[in-house]
């Protein structure tokens, strides 16, 4: 496999963190409004959050701690103080307050005010019936909600371990043994590679829980199936987005679960790297709109951190990057 560099694409996706800065520790999602005017302009809760996570991920997190300490207070700032949540208008609540509890723990700090509105689900019977009423089995829409929830109560130690064997005994019992993830059955109209998306939130909190995954080799084999037969997203391995960073999380992390299709696994890794990497190494980064929304970038640079772990001596930087993953569960 042949030794490629990122060095460059690492100082230019910081370059874009910088450009997003604002007084106080606060961050900009955006610097330009789009068409339809539907953006969140200036603070923003996925600002702060993302720009503390491709720091920390770039290997340059704040160090001063002045600075430190104006950053936390900035993210603090978009908690609601009667719900407990952080809004922002493109996610679901608790993906939100999940994404911001989990990049406020890369300072080692905690929300202001408790999560009130979660901690009703303390009561696990609560969150399963959450999850049965939205038919999440079949329609595979929870699973932002299933993963956060368990994230922001697991990170600010609101549950306890036997909430934590109860939540994932249930996704044990309800995982397709026959894929290795959580549709049974597939549904027509919900795309195998958006099923693996999901199926990459609730893998998280497994692997920082310390749970092993049900059918890792099943998950392997729909991973390469749904890569090699072109049943991923358009635009897969050529965009700014989520979806190559799940893709490449569920096929590594399984691949260390089980010798099956080592080799398989290894040569998708690098095909899609090579690709990736050669798309990233032509972007416009002032002007290119995707790569200026922080949580898309925030995306791309996670797959780049994996895709570097997952391939070791083939992706090199002065600086080797860092999976916020491996530190704590939620992106």
């Amino acid at each position: 496999m042949e030794r490629i560099n990122i060095d460059a694409i690492l100082d230019n996706i910081e370059a874009v963190v910088r450009r997003h800065e604002l007084e106080n520790g606060g961050y900009a999602r955006y610097l330009w409004q789009d068409k339809a005017e539907s953006r969140e302009m200036g603070l923003n809760a996925y600002g702060c959050a993302d720009a503390a996570n491709i720091l920390y991920t770039l290997n340059r997190f704040h160090r001063d701690p002045a600075k430190r300490a104006a950053c936390v207070a900035a993210l603090q700032s978009k908690q609601d103080p009667v719900t407990g949540y952080f809004l922002e208008p493109t996610h679901h609540d608790f993906h939100t307050t999940a994404h911001c509890v989990a990049a406020l723990e890369l300072f080692d700090a905690r929300p202001l005010y408790p999560l009130t509105e979660m901690a009703k689900y303390k009561d696990i019977t609560k969150f399963f019936d959450l999850m049965e009423q939205a038919d999440w089995l079949h329609r595979g829409c929870m699973a932002h909600a299933g993963a956060g929830l368990y994230a922001a109560l697991v990170i600010t130690e609101t549950v306890d371990a036997a909430w934590e064997r109860q939540y994932f005994d249930w996704f044990n019992k309800n995982c397709d043994p026959e894929t290795g993830m959580w549709v049974d059955p597939p549904a027509p109209d919900f795309p195998v590679g958006i099923q693996m998306g999901d199926a990459f939130h609730y893998l998280f909190n497994y692997l920082y829980a310390g749970e092993p995954m049900p059918y890792p080799d099943k998950l392997i084999d729909s991973c390469l199936a749904m890569y090699w037969d072109g049943n991923l997203p358009a635009g897969f391995g050529h965009q700014f987005h989520f979806i190559e960073m799940d893709w490449t999380y569920c096929l590594n992390r399984a691949s260390r679960q089980t010798p099956h299709r080592f080799h398989d696994t290894k040569a998708a890794l690098y095909d899609l790297a090579k690709g990736f990497i050669a798309f990233l190494e032509q972007v416009d980064w002032e002007r290119d709109d995707p790569a200026n929304d922080l949580h898309l970038l925030f995306g791309a640079t996670c797959c780049l951190a994996e895709l570097q772990l997952a391939l070791p001596g083939v992706i090199h930087s002065t600086r080797p990057m860092r999976v916020v993953l491996d530190r704590r569960p939620f992106i």
